[in-house]
């Protein structure tokens, strides 16, 4: 029996670790070290629970495009609609660091439902850039929650975070579920859209005015 899908939890986690040591600069001051692990630790249960509850009702056939994403964004939003993050901008960053746990479960359920029997590089390869597409979408999806929690808009950015997920498990949909191979590149590049937009347009929100200039500044220079 291959080791590649006990060993692949570490596919997900590492990248989505450096994602998170990536995401938090600039955001000093704006969140507690202990509730980001602690949001990212819940975030991966939180994603092994989803992933079962997906496995099975993978049999409602094309109802699982509006399911997923109701399932997935619900039980982020449970999260970090308690009384204590309600209002606080601190919400945003622990939403980012509950997207990347949530994400970072998807590359050994992938690699376990699809039952492969091979390490080659090649898969290797495949499952860690298809992965990283699915962590980078789960974390922006992460922040749009997390912003509607801090603004008091909760129904708006829910609504946001499913429309954005939709196409993403419609595409899963309609070219075969695990079939990374396939996937990969839309999934990289859809992935690192909608993180893109949920950390440049949404999550640099809650900065102070100045600081929110000097990141729009180093944004713009590192676009050029």
């Amino acid at each position: 029996m291959s080791i590649l899908p006990q060993a692949s939890l570490f596919l997900g986690i590492i990248p989505a670790l450096f994602l998170l040591f990536l995401g938090l600069k600039g955001y000093d001051g704006y969140y507690k070290e202990k509730n980001v692990f602690l949001s990212f630790v819940i975030g991966i249960i939180l994603g092994v629970i989803a992933a079962v509850m997906e496995i099975i009702t993978l049999s409602m056939g094309i109802f699982i495009i509006i399911l997923f994403p109701i399932l997935e964004q619900i039980l982020k939003l449970m999260t970090l609609n308690i009384g204590r993050l309600q209002k606080q901008k601190s919400t945003v960053v622990y939403g980012l660091s509950l997207g990347l746990g949530f994400g970072s479960v998807f590359t050994p359920i992938s690699l376990i439902l699809a039952n492969f029997e091979t390490e080659s590089l090649t898969l290797i390869s495949s499952v860690i850039i298809g992965s990283f597409g699915i962590i980078l979408f789960q974390a922006g999806t992460g922040i749009i929650i997390g912003y509607g929690v801090f603004t008091g808009k909760i129904l708006k950015y829910y609504i946001i975070a499913i429309l954005l997920h939709m196409p993403f498990t419609a595409w899963f949909f309609l070219t075969g579920f695990y079939r990374i191979e396939q996937t990969q590149i839309l999934l990289i590049f859809y992935g690192l859209a909608v993180y893109w937009y949920a950390s440049n347009k949404i999550m640099i929100k809650i900065l102070d005015r100045n600081k929110r200039k000097k990141e729009k500044e180093k944004i713009s220079s590192q676009g050029n």
